[in-house]
């Protein structure tokens, strides 16, 4: 028999010499009984009841590599581990006193010692009989093959196929088993690392997603040498890669390591022909200082990483308390504007008027959504417009936003006034496939003039995507509707491309007019865009004006429009209808 071994470790034993003494008759079999046991795919071997070896089949001369007479009348123990064979004669004996059948997979991993010296991965069942004394049966196979594929598939189970690092799965166990090795007794605290790679998607959409993977490989490599045995790196998924580091137990070592990391990264890499710049932000959080738990842990390093984005490319920020106030913040946000949106209370949109330069008539507004909630009070856009891109809720709101704003051109031509009103559209509903149709049904549910609304897009929007942009505002224009580019000179305009785009309107943003006639460089950068707009027959709205000397030079240069709180704040509508009623003959504001 063979009995359970630990896999074996350095270099192979070698084998026993066969005993010298002579060896009990061996048991003779038919010509027919030969045949079937040298059929027989796996090895067997017949033990009478001193544990002397009485006979063996083909596969088993095979799987140890001595012959028949090299093996019969030696003891079985000859092709046990020599560290196993005192303990091997002693469980025959019992086994003997009480023989069981016992079949393949009901023992451990069990190795067979080979005549060179090396040891076999085998599995064995037994049988009993009475005959001869007491014969044991071994049936011995071979699972050289099975534990190689056991490996790979463990591998494969437990590493990403892409790069070899080790995957999520895995890593969550390594991460778990080093909370566990933290006592009170043995203090084991170390860093983790959550790292992310900027703009990776422009490398997948601007050279292909095979350049992509070939990226992935390099970042994986560059932290492999650069971390060498200090932790366990991980690729979780996309472009997002961790690092465990144990021992690691203070912010000033975690920064050292990640600032160490982020410049192997920013190297340049030249692949298939092109150097691509590739950088990552990376976030830190410590164990046990920081969370005591797997996921609390990976949820504050997630949360210090898109902290180190929102500082710049390629930079690292650890974990905060205030960090977590912020997403707290942002999920009530969430909530409360879920909950806004479906019952429709506090949300109102207030309108921001658009004045002829010329003549000092309000002939346009600009809707802007105001937010009042029960428990958060005010809320800012810039507070809550970023929580509804993140969650989707863009979308709904945007939609909200399109029908109150025709709902409220209706109303105002119910009263005489009418007002081309201005709506900015999101970077996602410019990007909805149905935008077009709703945009038709708002008007046709509410009866108003394609040309009293305004669709305002920025400048960086309609460039990200020229093709799209100019499908889906020709399409828009096609139904009547004015375009306008907003934050004009802001962006990276090609003029090939502005062209092409069906707006009616240029926006040319505040931060140009706020120094301006004084500031030469702006003065000239907005001479130009009127030039531009004008040999496009496209007119201007000038933002942010605010003082009397801006509107002076606008005129000047024969600018058309204008907004800014020299003429008024945003509104409610109540008072833009007061506003307009009270305008005097030269068309300004006159004191409510």
């Amino acid at each position: 028999m063979l009995t359970a071994a630990a896999s074996p470790g350095g270099s192979p034993r070698a084998a026993a010499a066969p005993p010298t003494d002579a060896a009990a008759p061996a048991l003779q079999a038919t010509p027919l009984e030969r045949a079937a046991m040298d059929a027989a795919p796996d090895g067997i071997l017949v033990v009478d009841s001193q544990g002397r070896i009485q006979m063996v089949n083909a596969q088993m001369e095979s799987l140890c590599g001595y012959t028949s007479e090299q093996l019969v009348g030696q003891p079985v123990e000859l092709l046990v581990p020599a560290h196993l064979r005192c303990a091997h004669v002693a469980h025959m004996q019992h086994y003997h006193g009480q023989p069981t059948r016992r079949s393949m997979g009901k023992g451990a991993d069990l190795w067979l010692v080979r005549r060179d010296g090396s040891q076999l991965p085998v599995d064995v069942a037994l049988g009993h009989s009475a005959a001869y004394g007491g014969t044991v049966v071994a049936f011995v196979r071979d699972m050289s093959e099975l534990r190689l594929l056991q490996a790979r598939m463990h591998y494969q189970a437990t590493h990403d196929t892409l790069t070899g690092l080790a995957n999520r799965w895995h890593f969550g166990q390594c991460l778990e088993q080093a909370i566990a090795a933290h006592t009170p007794q043995s203090a084991r605290p170390f860093a983790l690392l959550l790292l992310d790679l900027d703009d990776f998607k422009a490398i997948n959409d601007g050279y292909g997603h095979a350049a992509g993977d070939l990226v992935l490989r390099e970042v994986a490599r560059r932290l492999q040498d650069e971390l060498g045995a200090a932790g366990t790196l991980a690729r979780l998924g996309g472009d997002e890669f961790t690092v465990l580091l144990p021992g690691v137990g203070t912010q000033a070592e975690a920064e050292r390591i990640a600032a160490r990391l982020i410049r192997a990264l920013c190297l340049p890499c030249r692949l298939q022909g092109f150097e691509l710049d590739f950088g990552a932000s990376l976030g830190i959080a410590l164990f046990p200082h920081d969370a005591r738990d797997a996921e609390t842990l990976l949820r504050f390093a997630d949360m210090a990483m898109y902290h180190a984005k929102q500082l710049g490319r390629a930079r690292h920020a650890c974990y905060a308390p205030e960090l977590g106030e912020r997403v707290a913040d942002k999920i009530r946000v969430h909530e409360r504007l879920r909950l806004a949106l479906a019952t429709g209370e506090g949300l109102v949109l207030h309108y921001q008027p658009q004045v002829e330069v010329a003549s000092g008539r309000m002939v346009a507004v600009e809707a802007l959504l105001r937010w009042h909630d029960a428990q958060l009070g005010d809320v800012a856009p810039a507070r809550f417009v970023p929580v509804a891109e993140a969650t989707g809720l863009i979308l709904e709101l945007g939609a909200w936003v399109m029908a109150e704003a025709c709902r409220q051109i209706a109303r105002w031509r119910g009263q005489g006034l009418a007002l081309r009103v201005a709506v900015n559209l999101s970077a996602q509903q410019l990007r909805q496939s149905d935008l077009v149709e709703q945009v038709a049904h708002n008007l046709r549910e509410h009866g108003v003039p394609p040309g009293q609304l305004e669709l305002e897009v920025t400048e960086s929007q309609a460039m990200a995507d020229p093709q799209q942009a100019r499908q889906v505002l020709g399409a828009l224009r096609a139904l009547g509707v004015e375009l306008a580019l907003d934050d004009f000179g802001t962006g990276q305009s090609s003029l090939a491309w502005l062209r092409e785009l069906p707006v009616t309107h240029i926006k040319v943003d505040r931060e140009f007019l706020h120094d301006v006639p004084h500031d030469a460089a702006d003065a000239t950068l907005v001479r130009a865009v009127l030039a531009l707009a004008h040999t496009m027959c496209l007119k201007v709205v000038a933002e942010g004006v605010e003082r009397e000397e801006q509107l002076h030079w606008l005129r000047a240069l024969g600018c058309e429009l204008y907004q800014g709180w020299l003429f008024a704040k945003a509104l409610p509508p109540q008072a833009v209808q007061a506003l307009h009623a009270g305008q005097g003959a030269h068309g300004h504001a006159l004191p409510a």
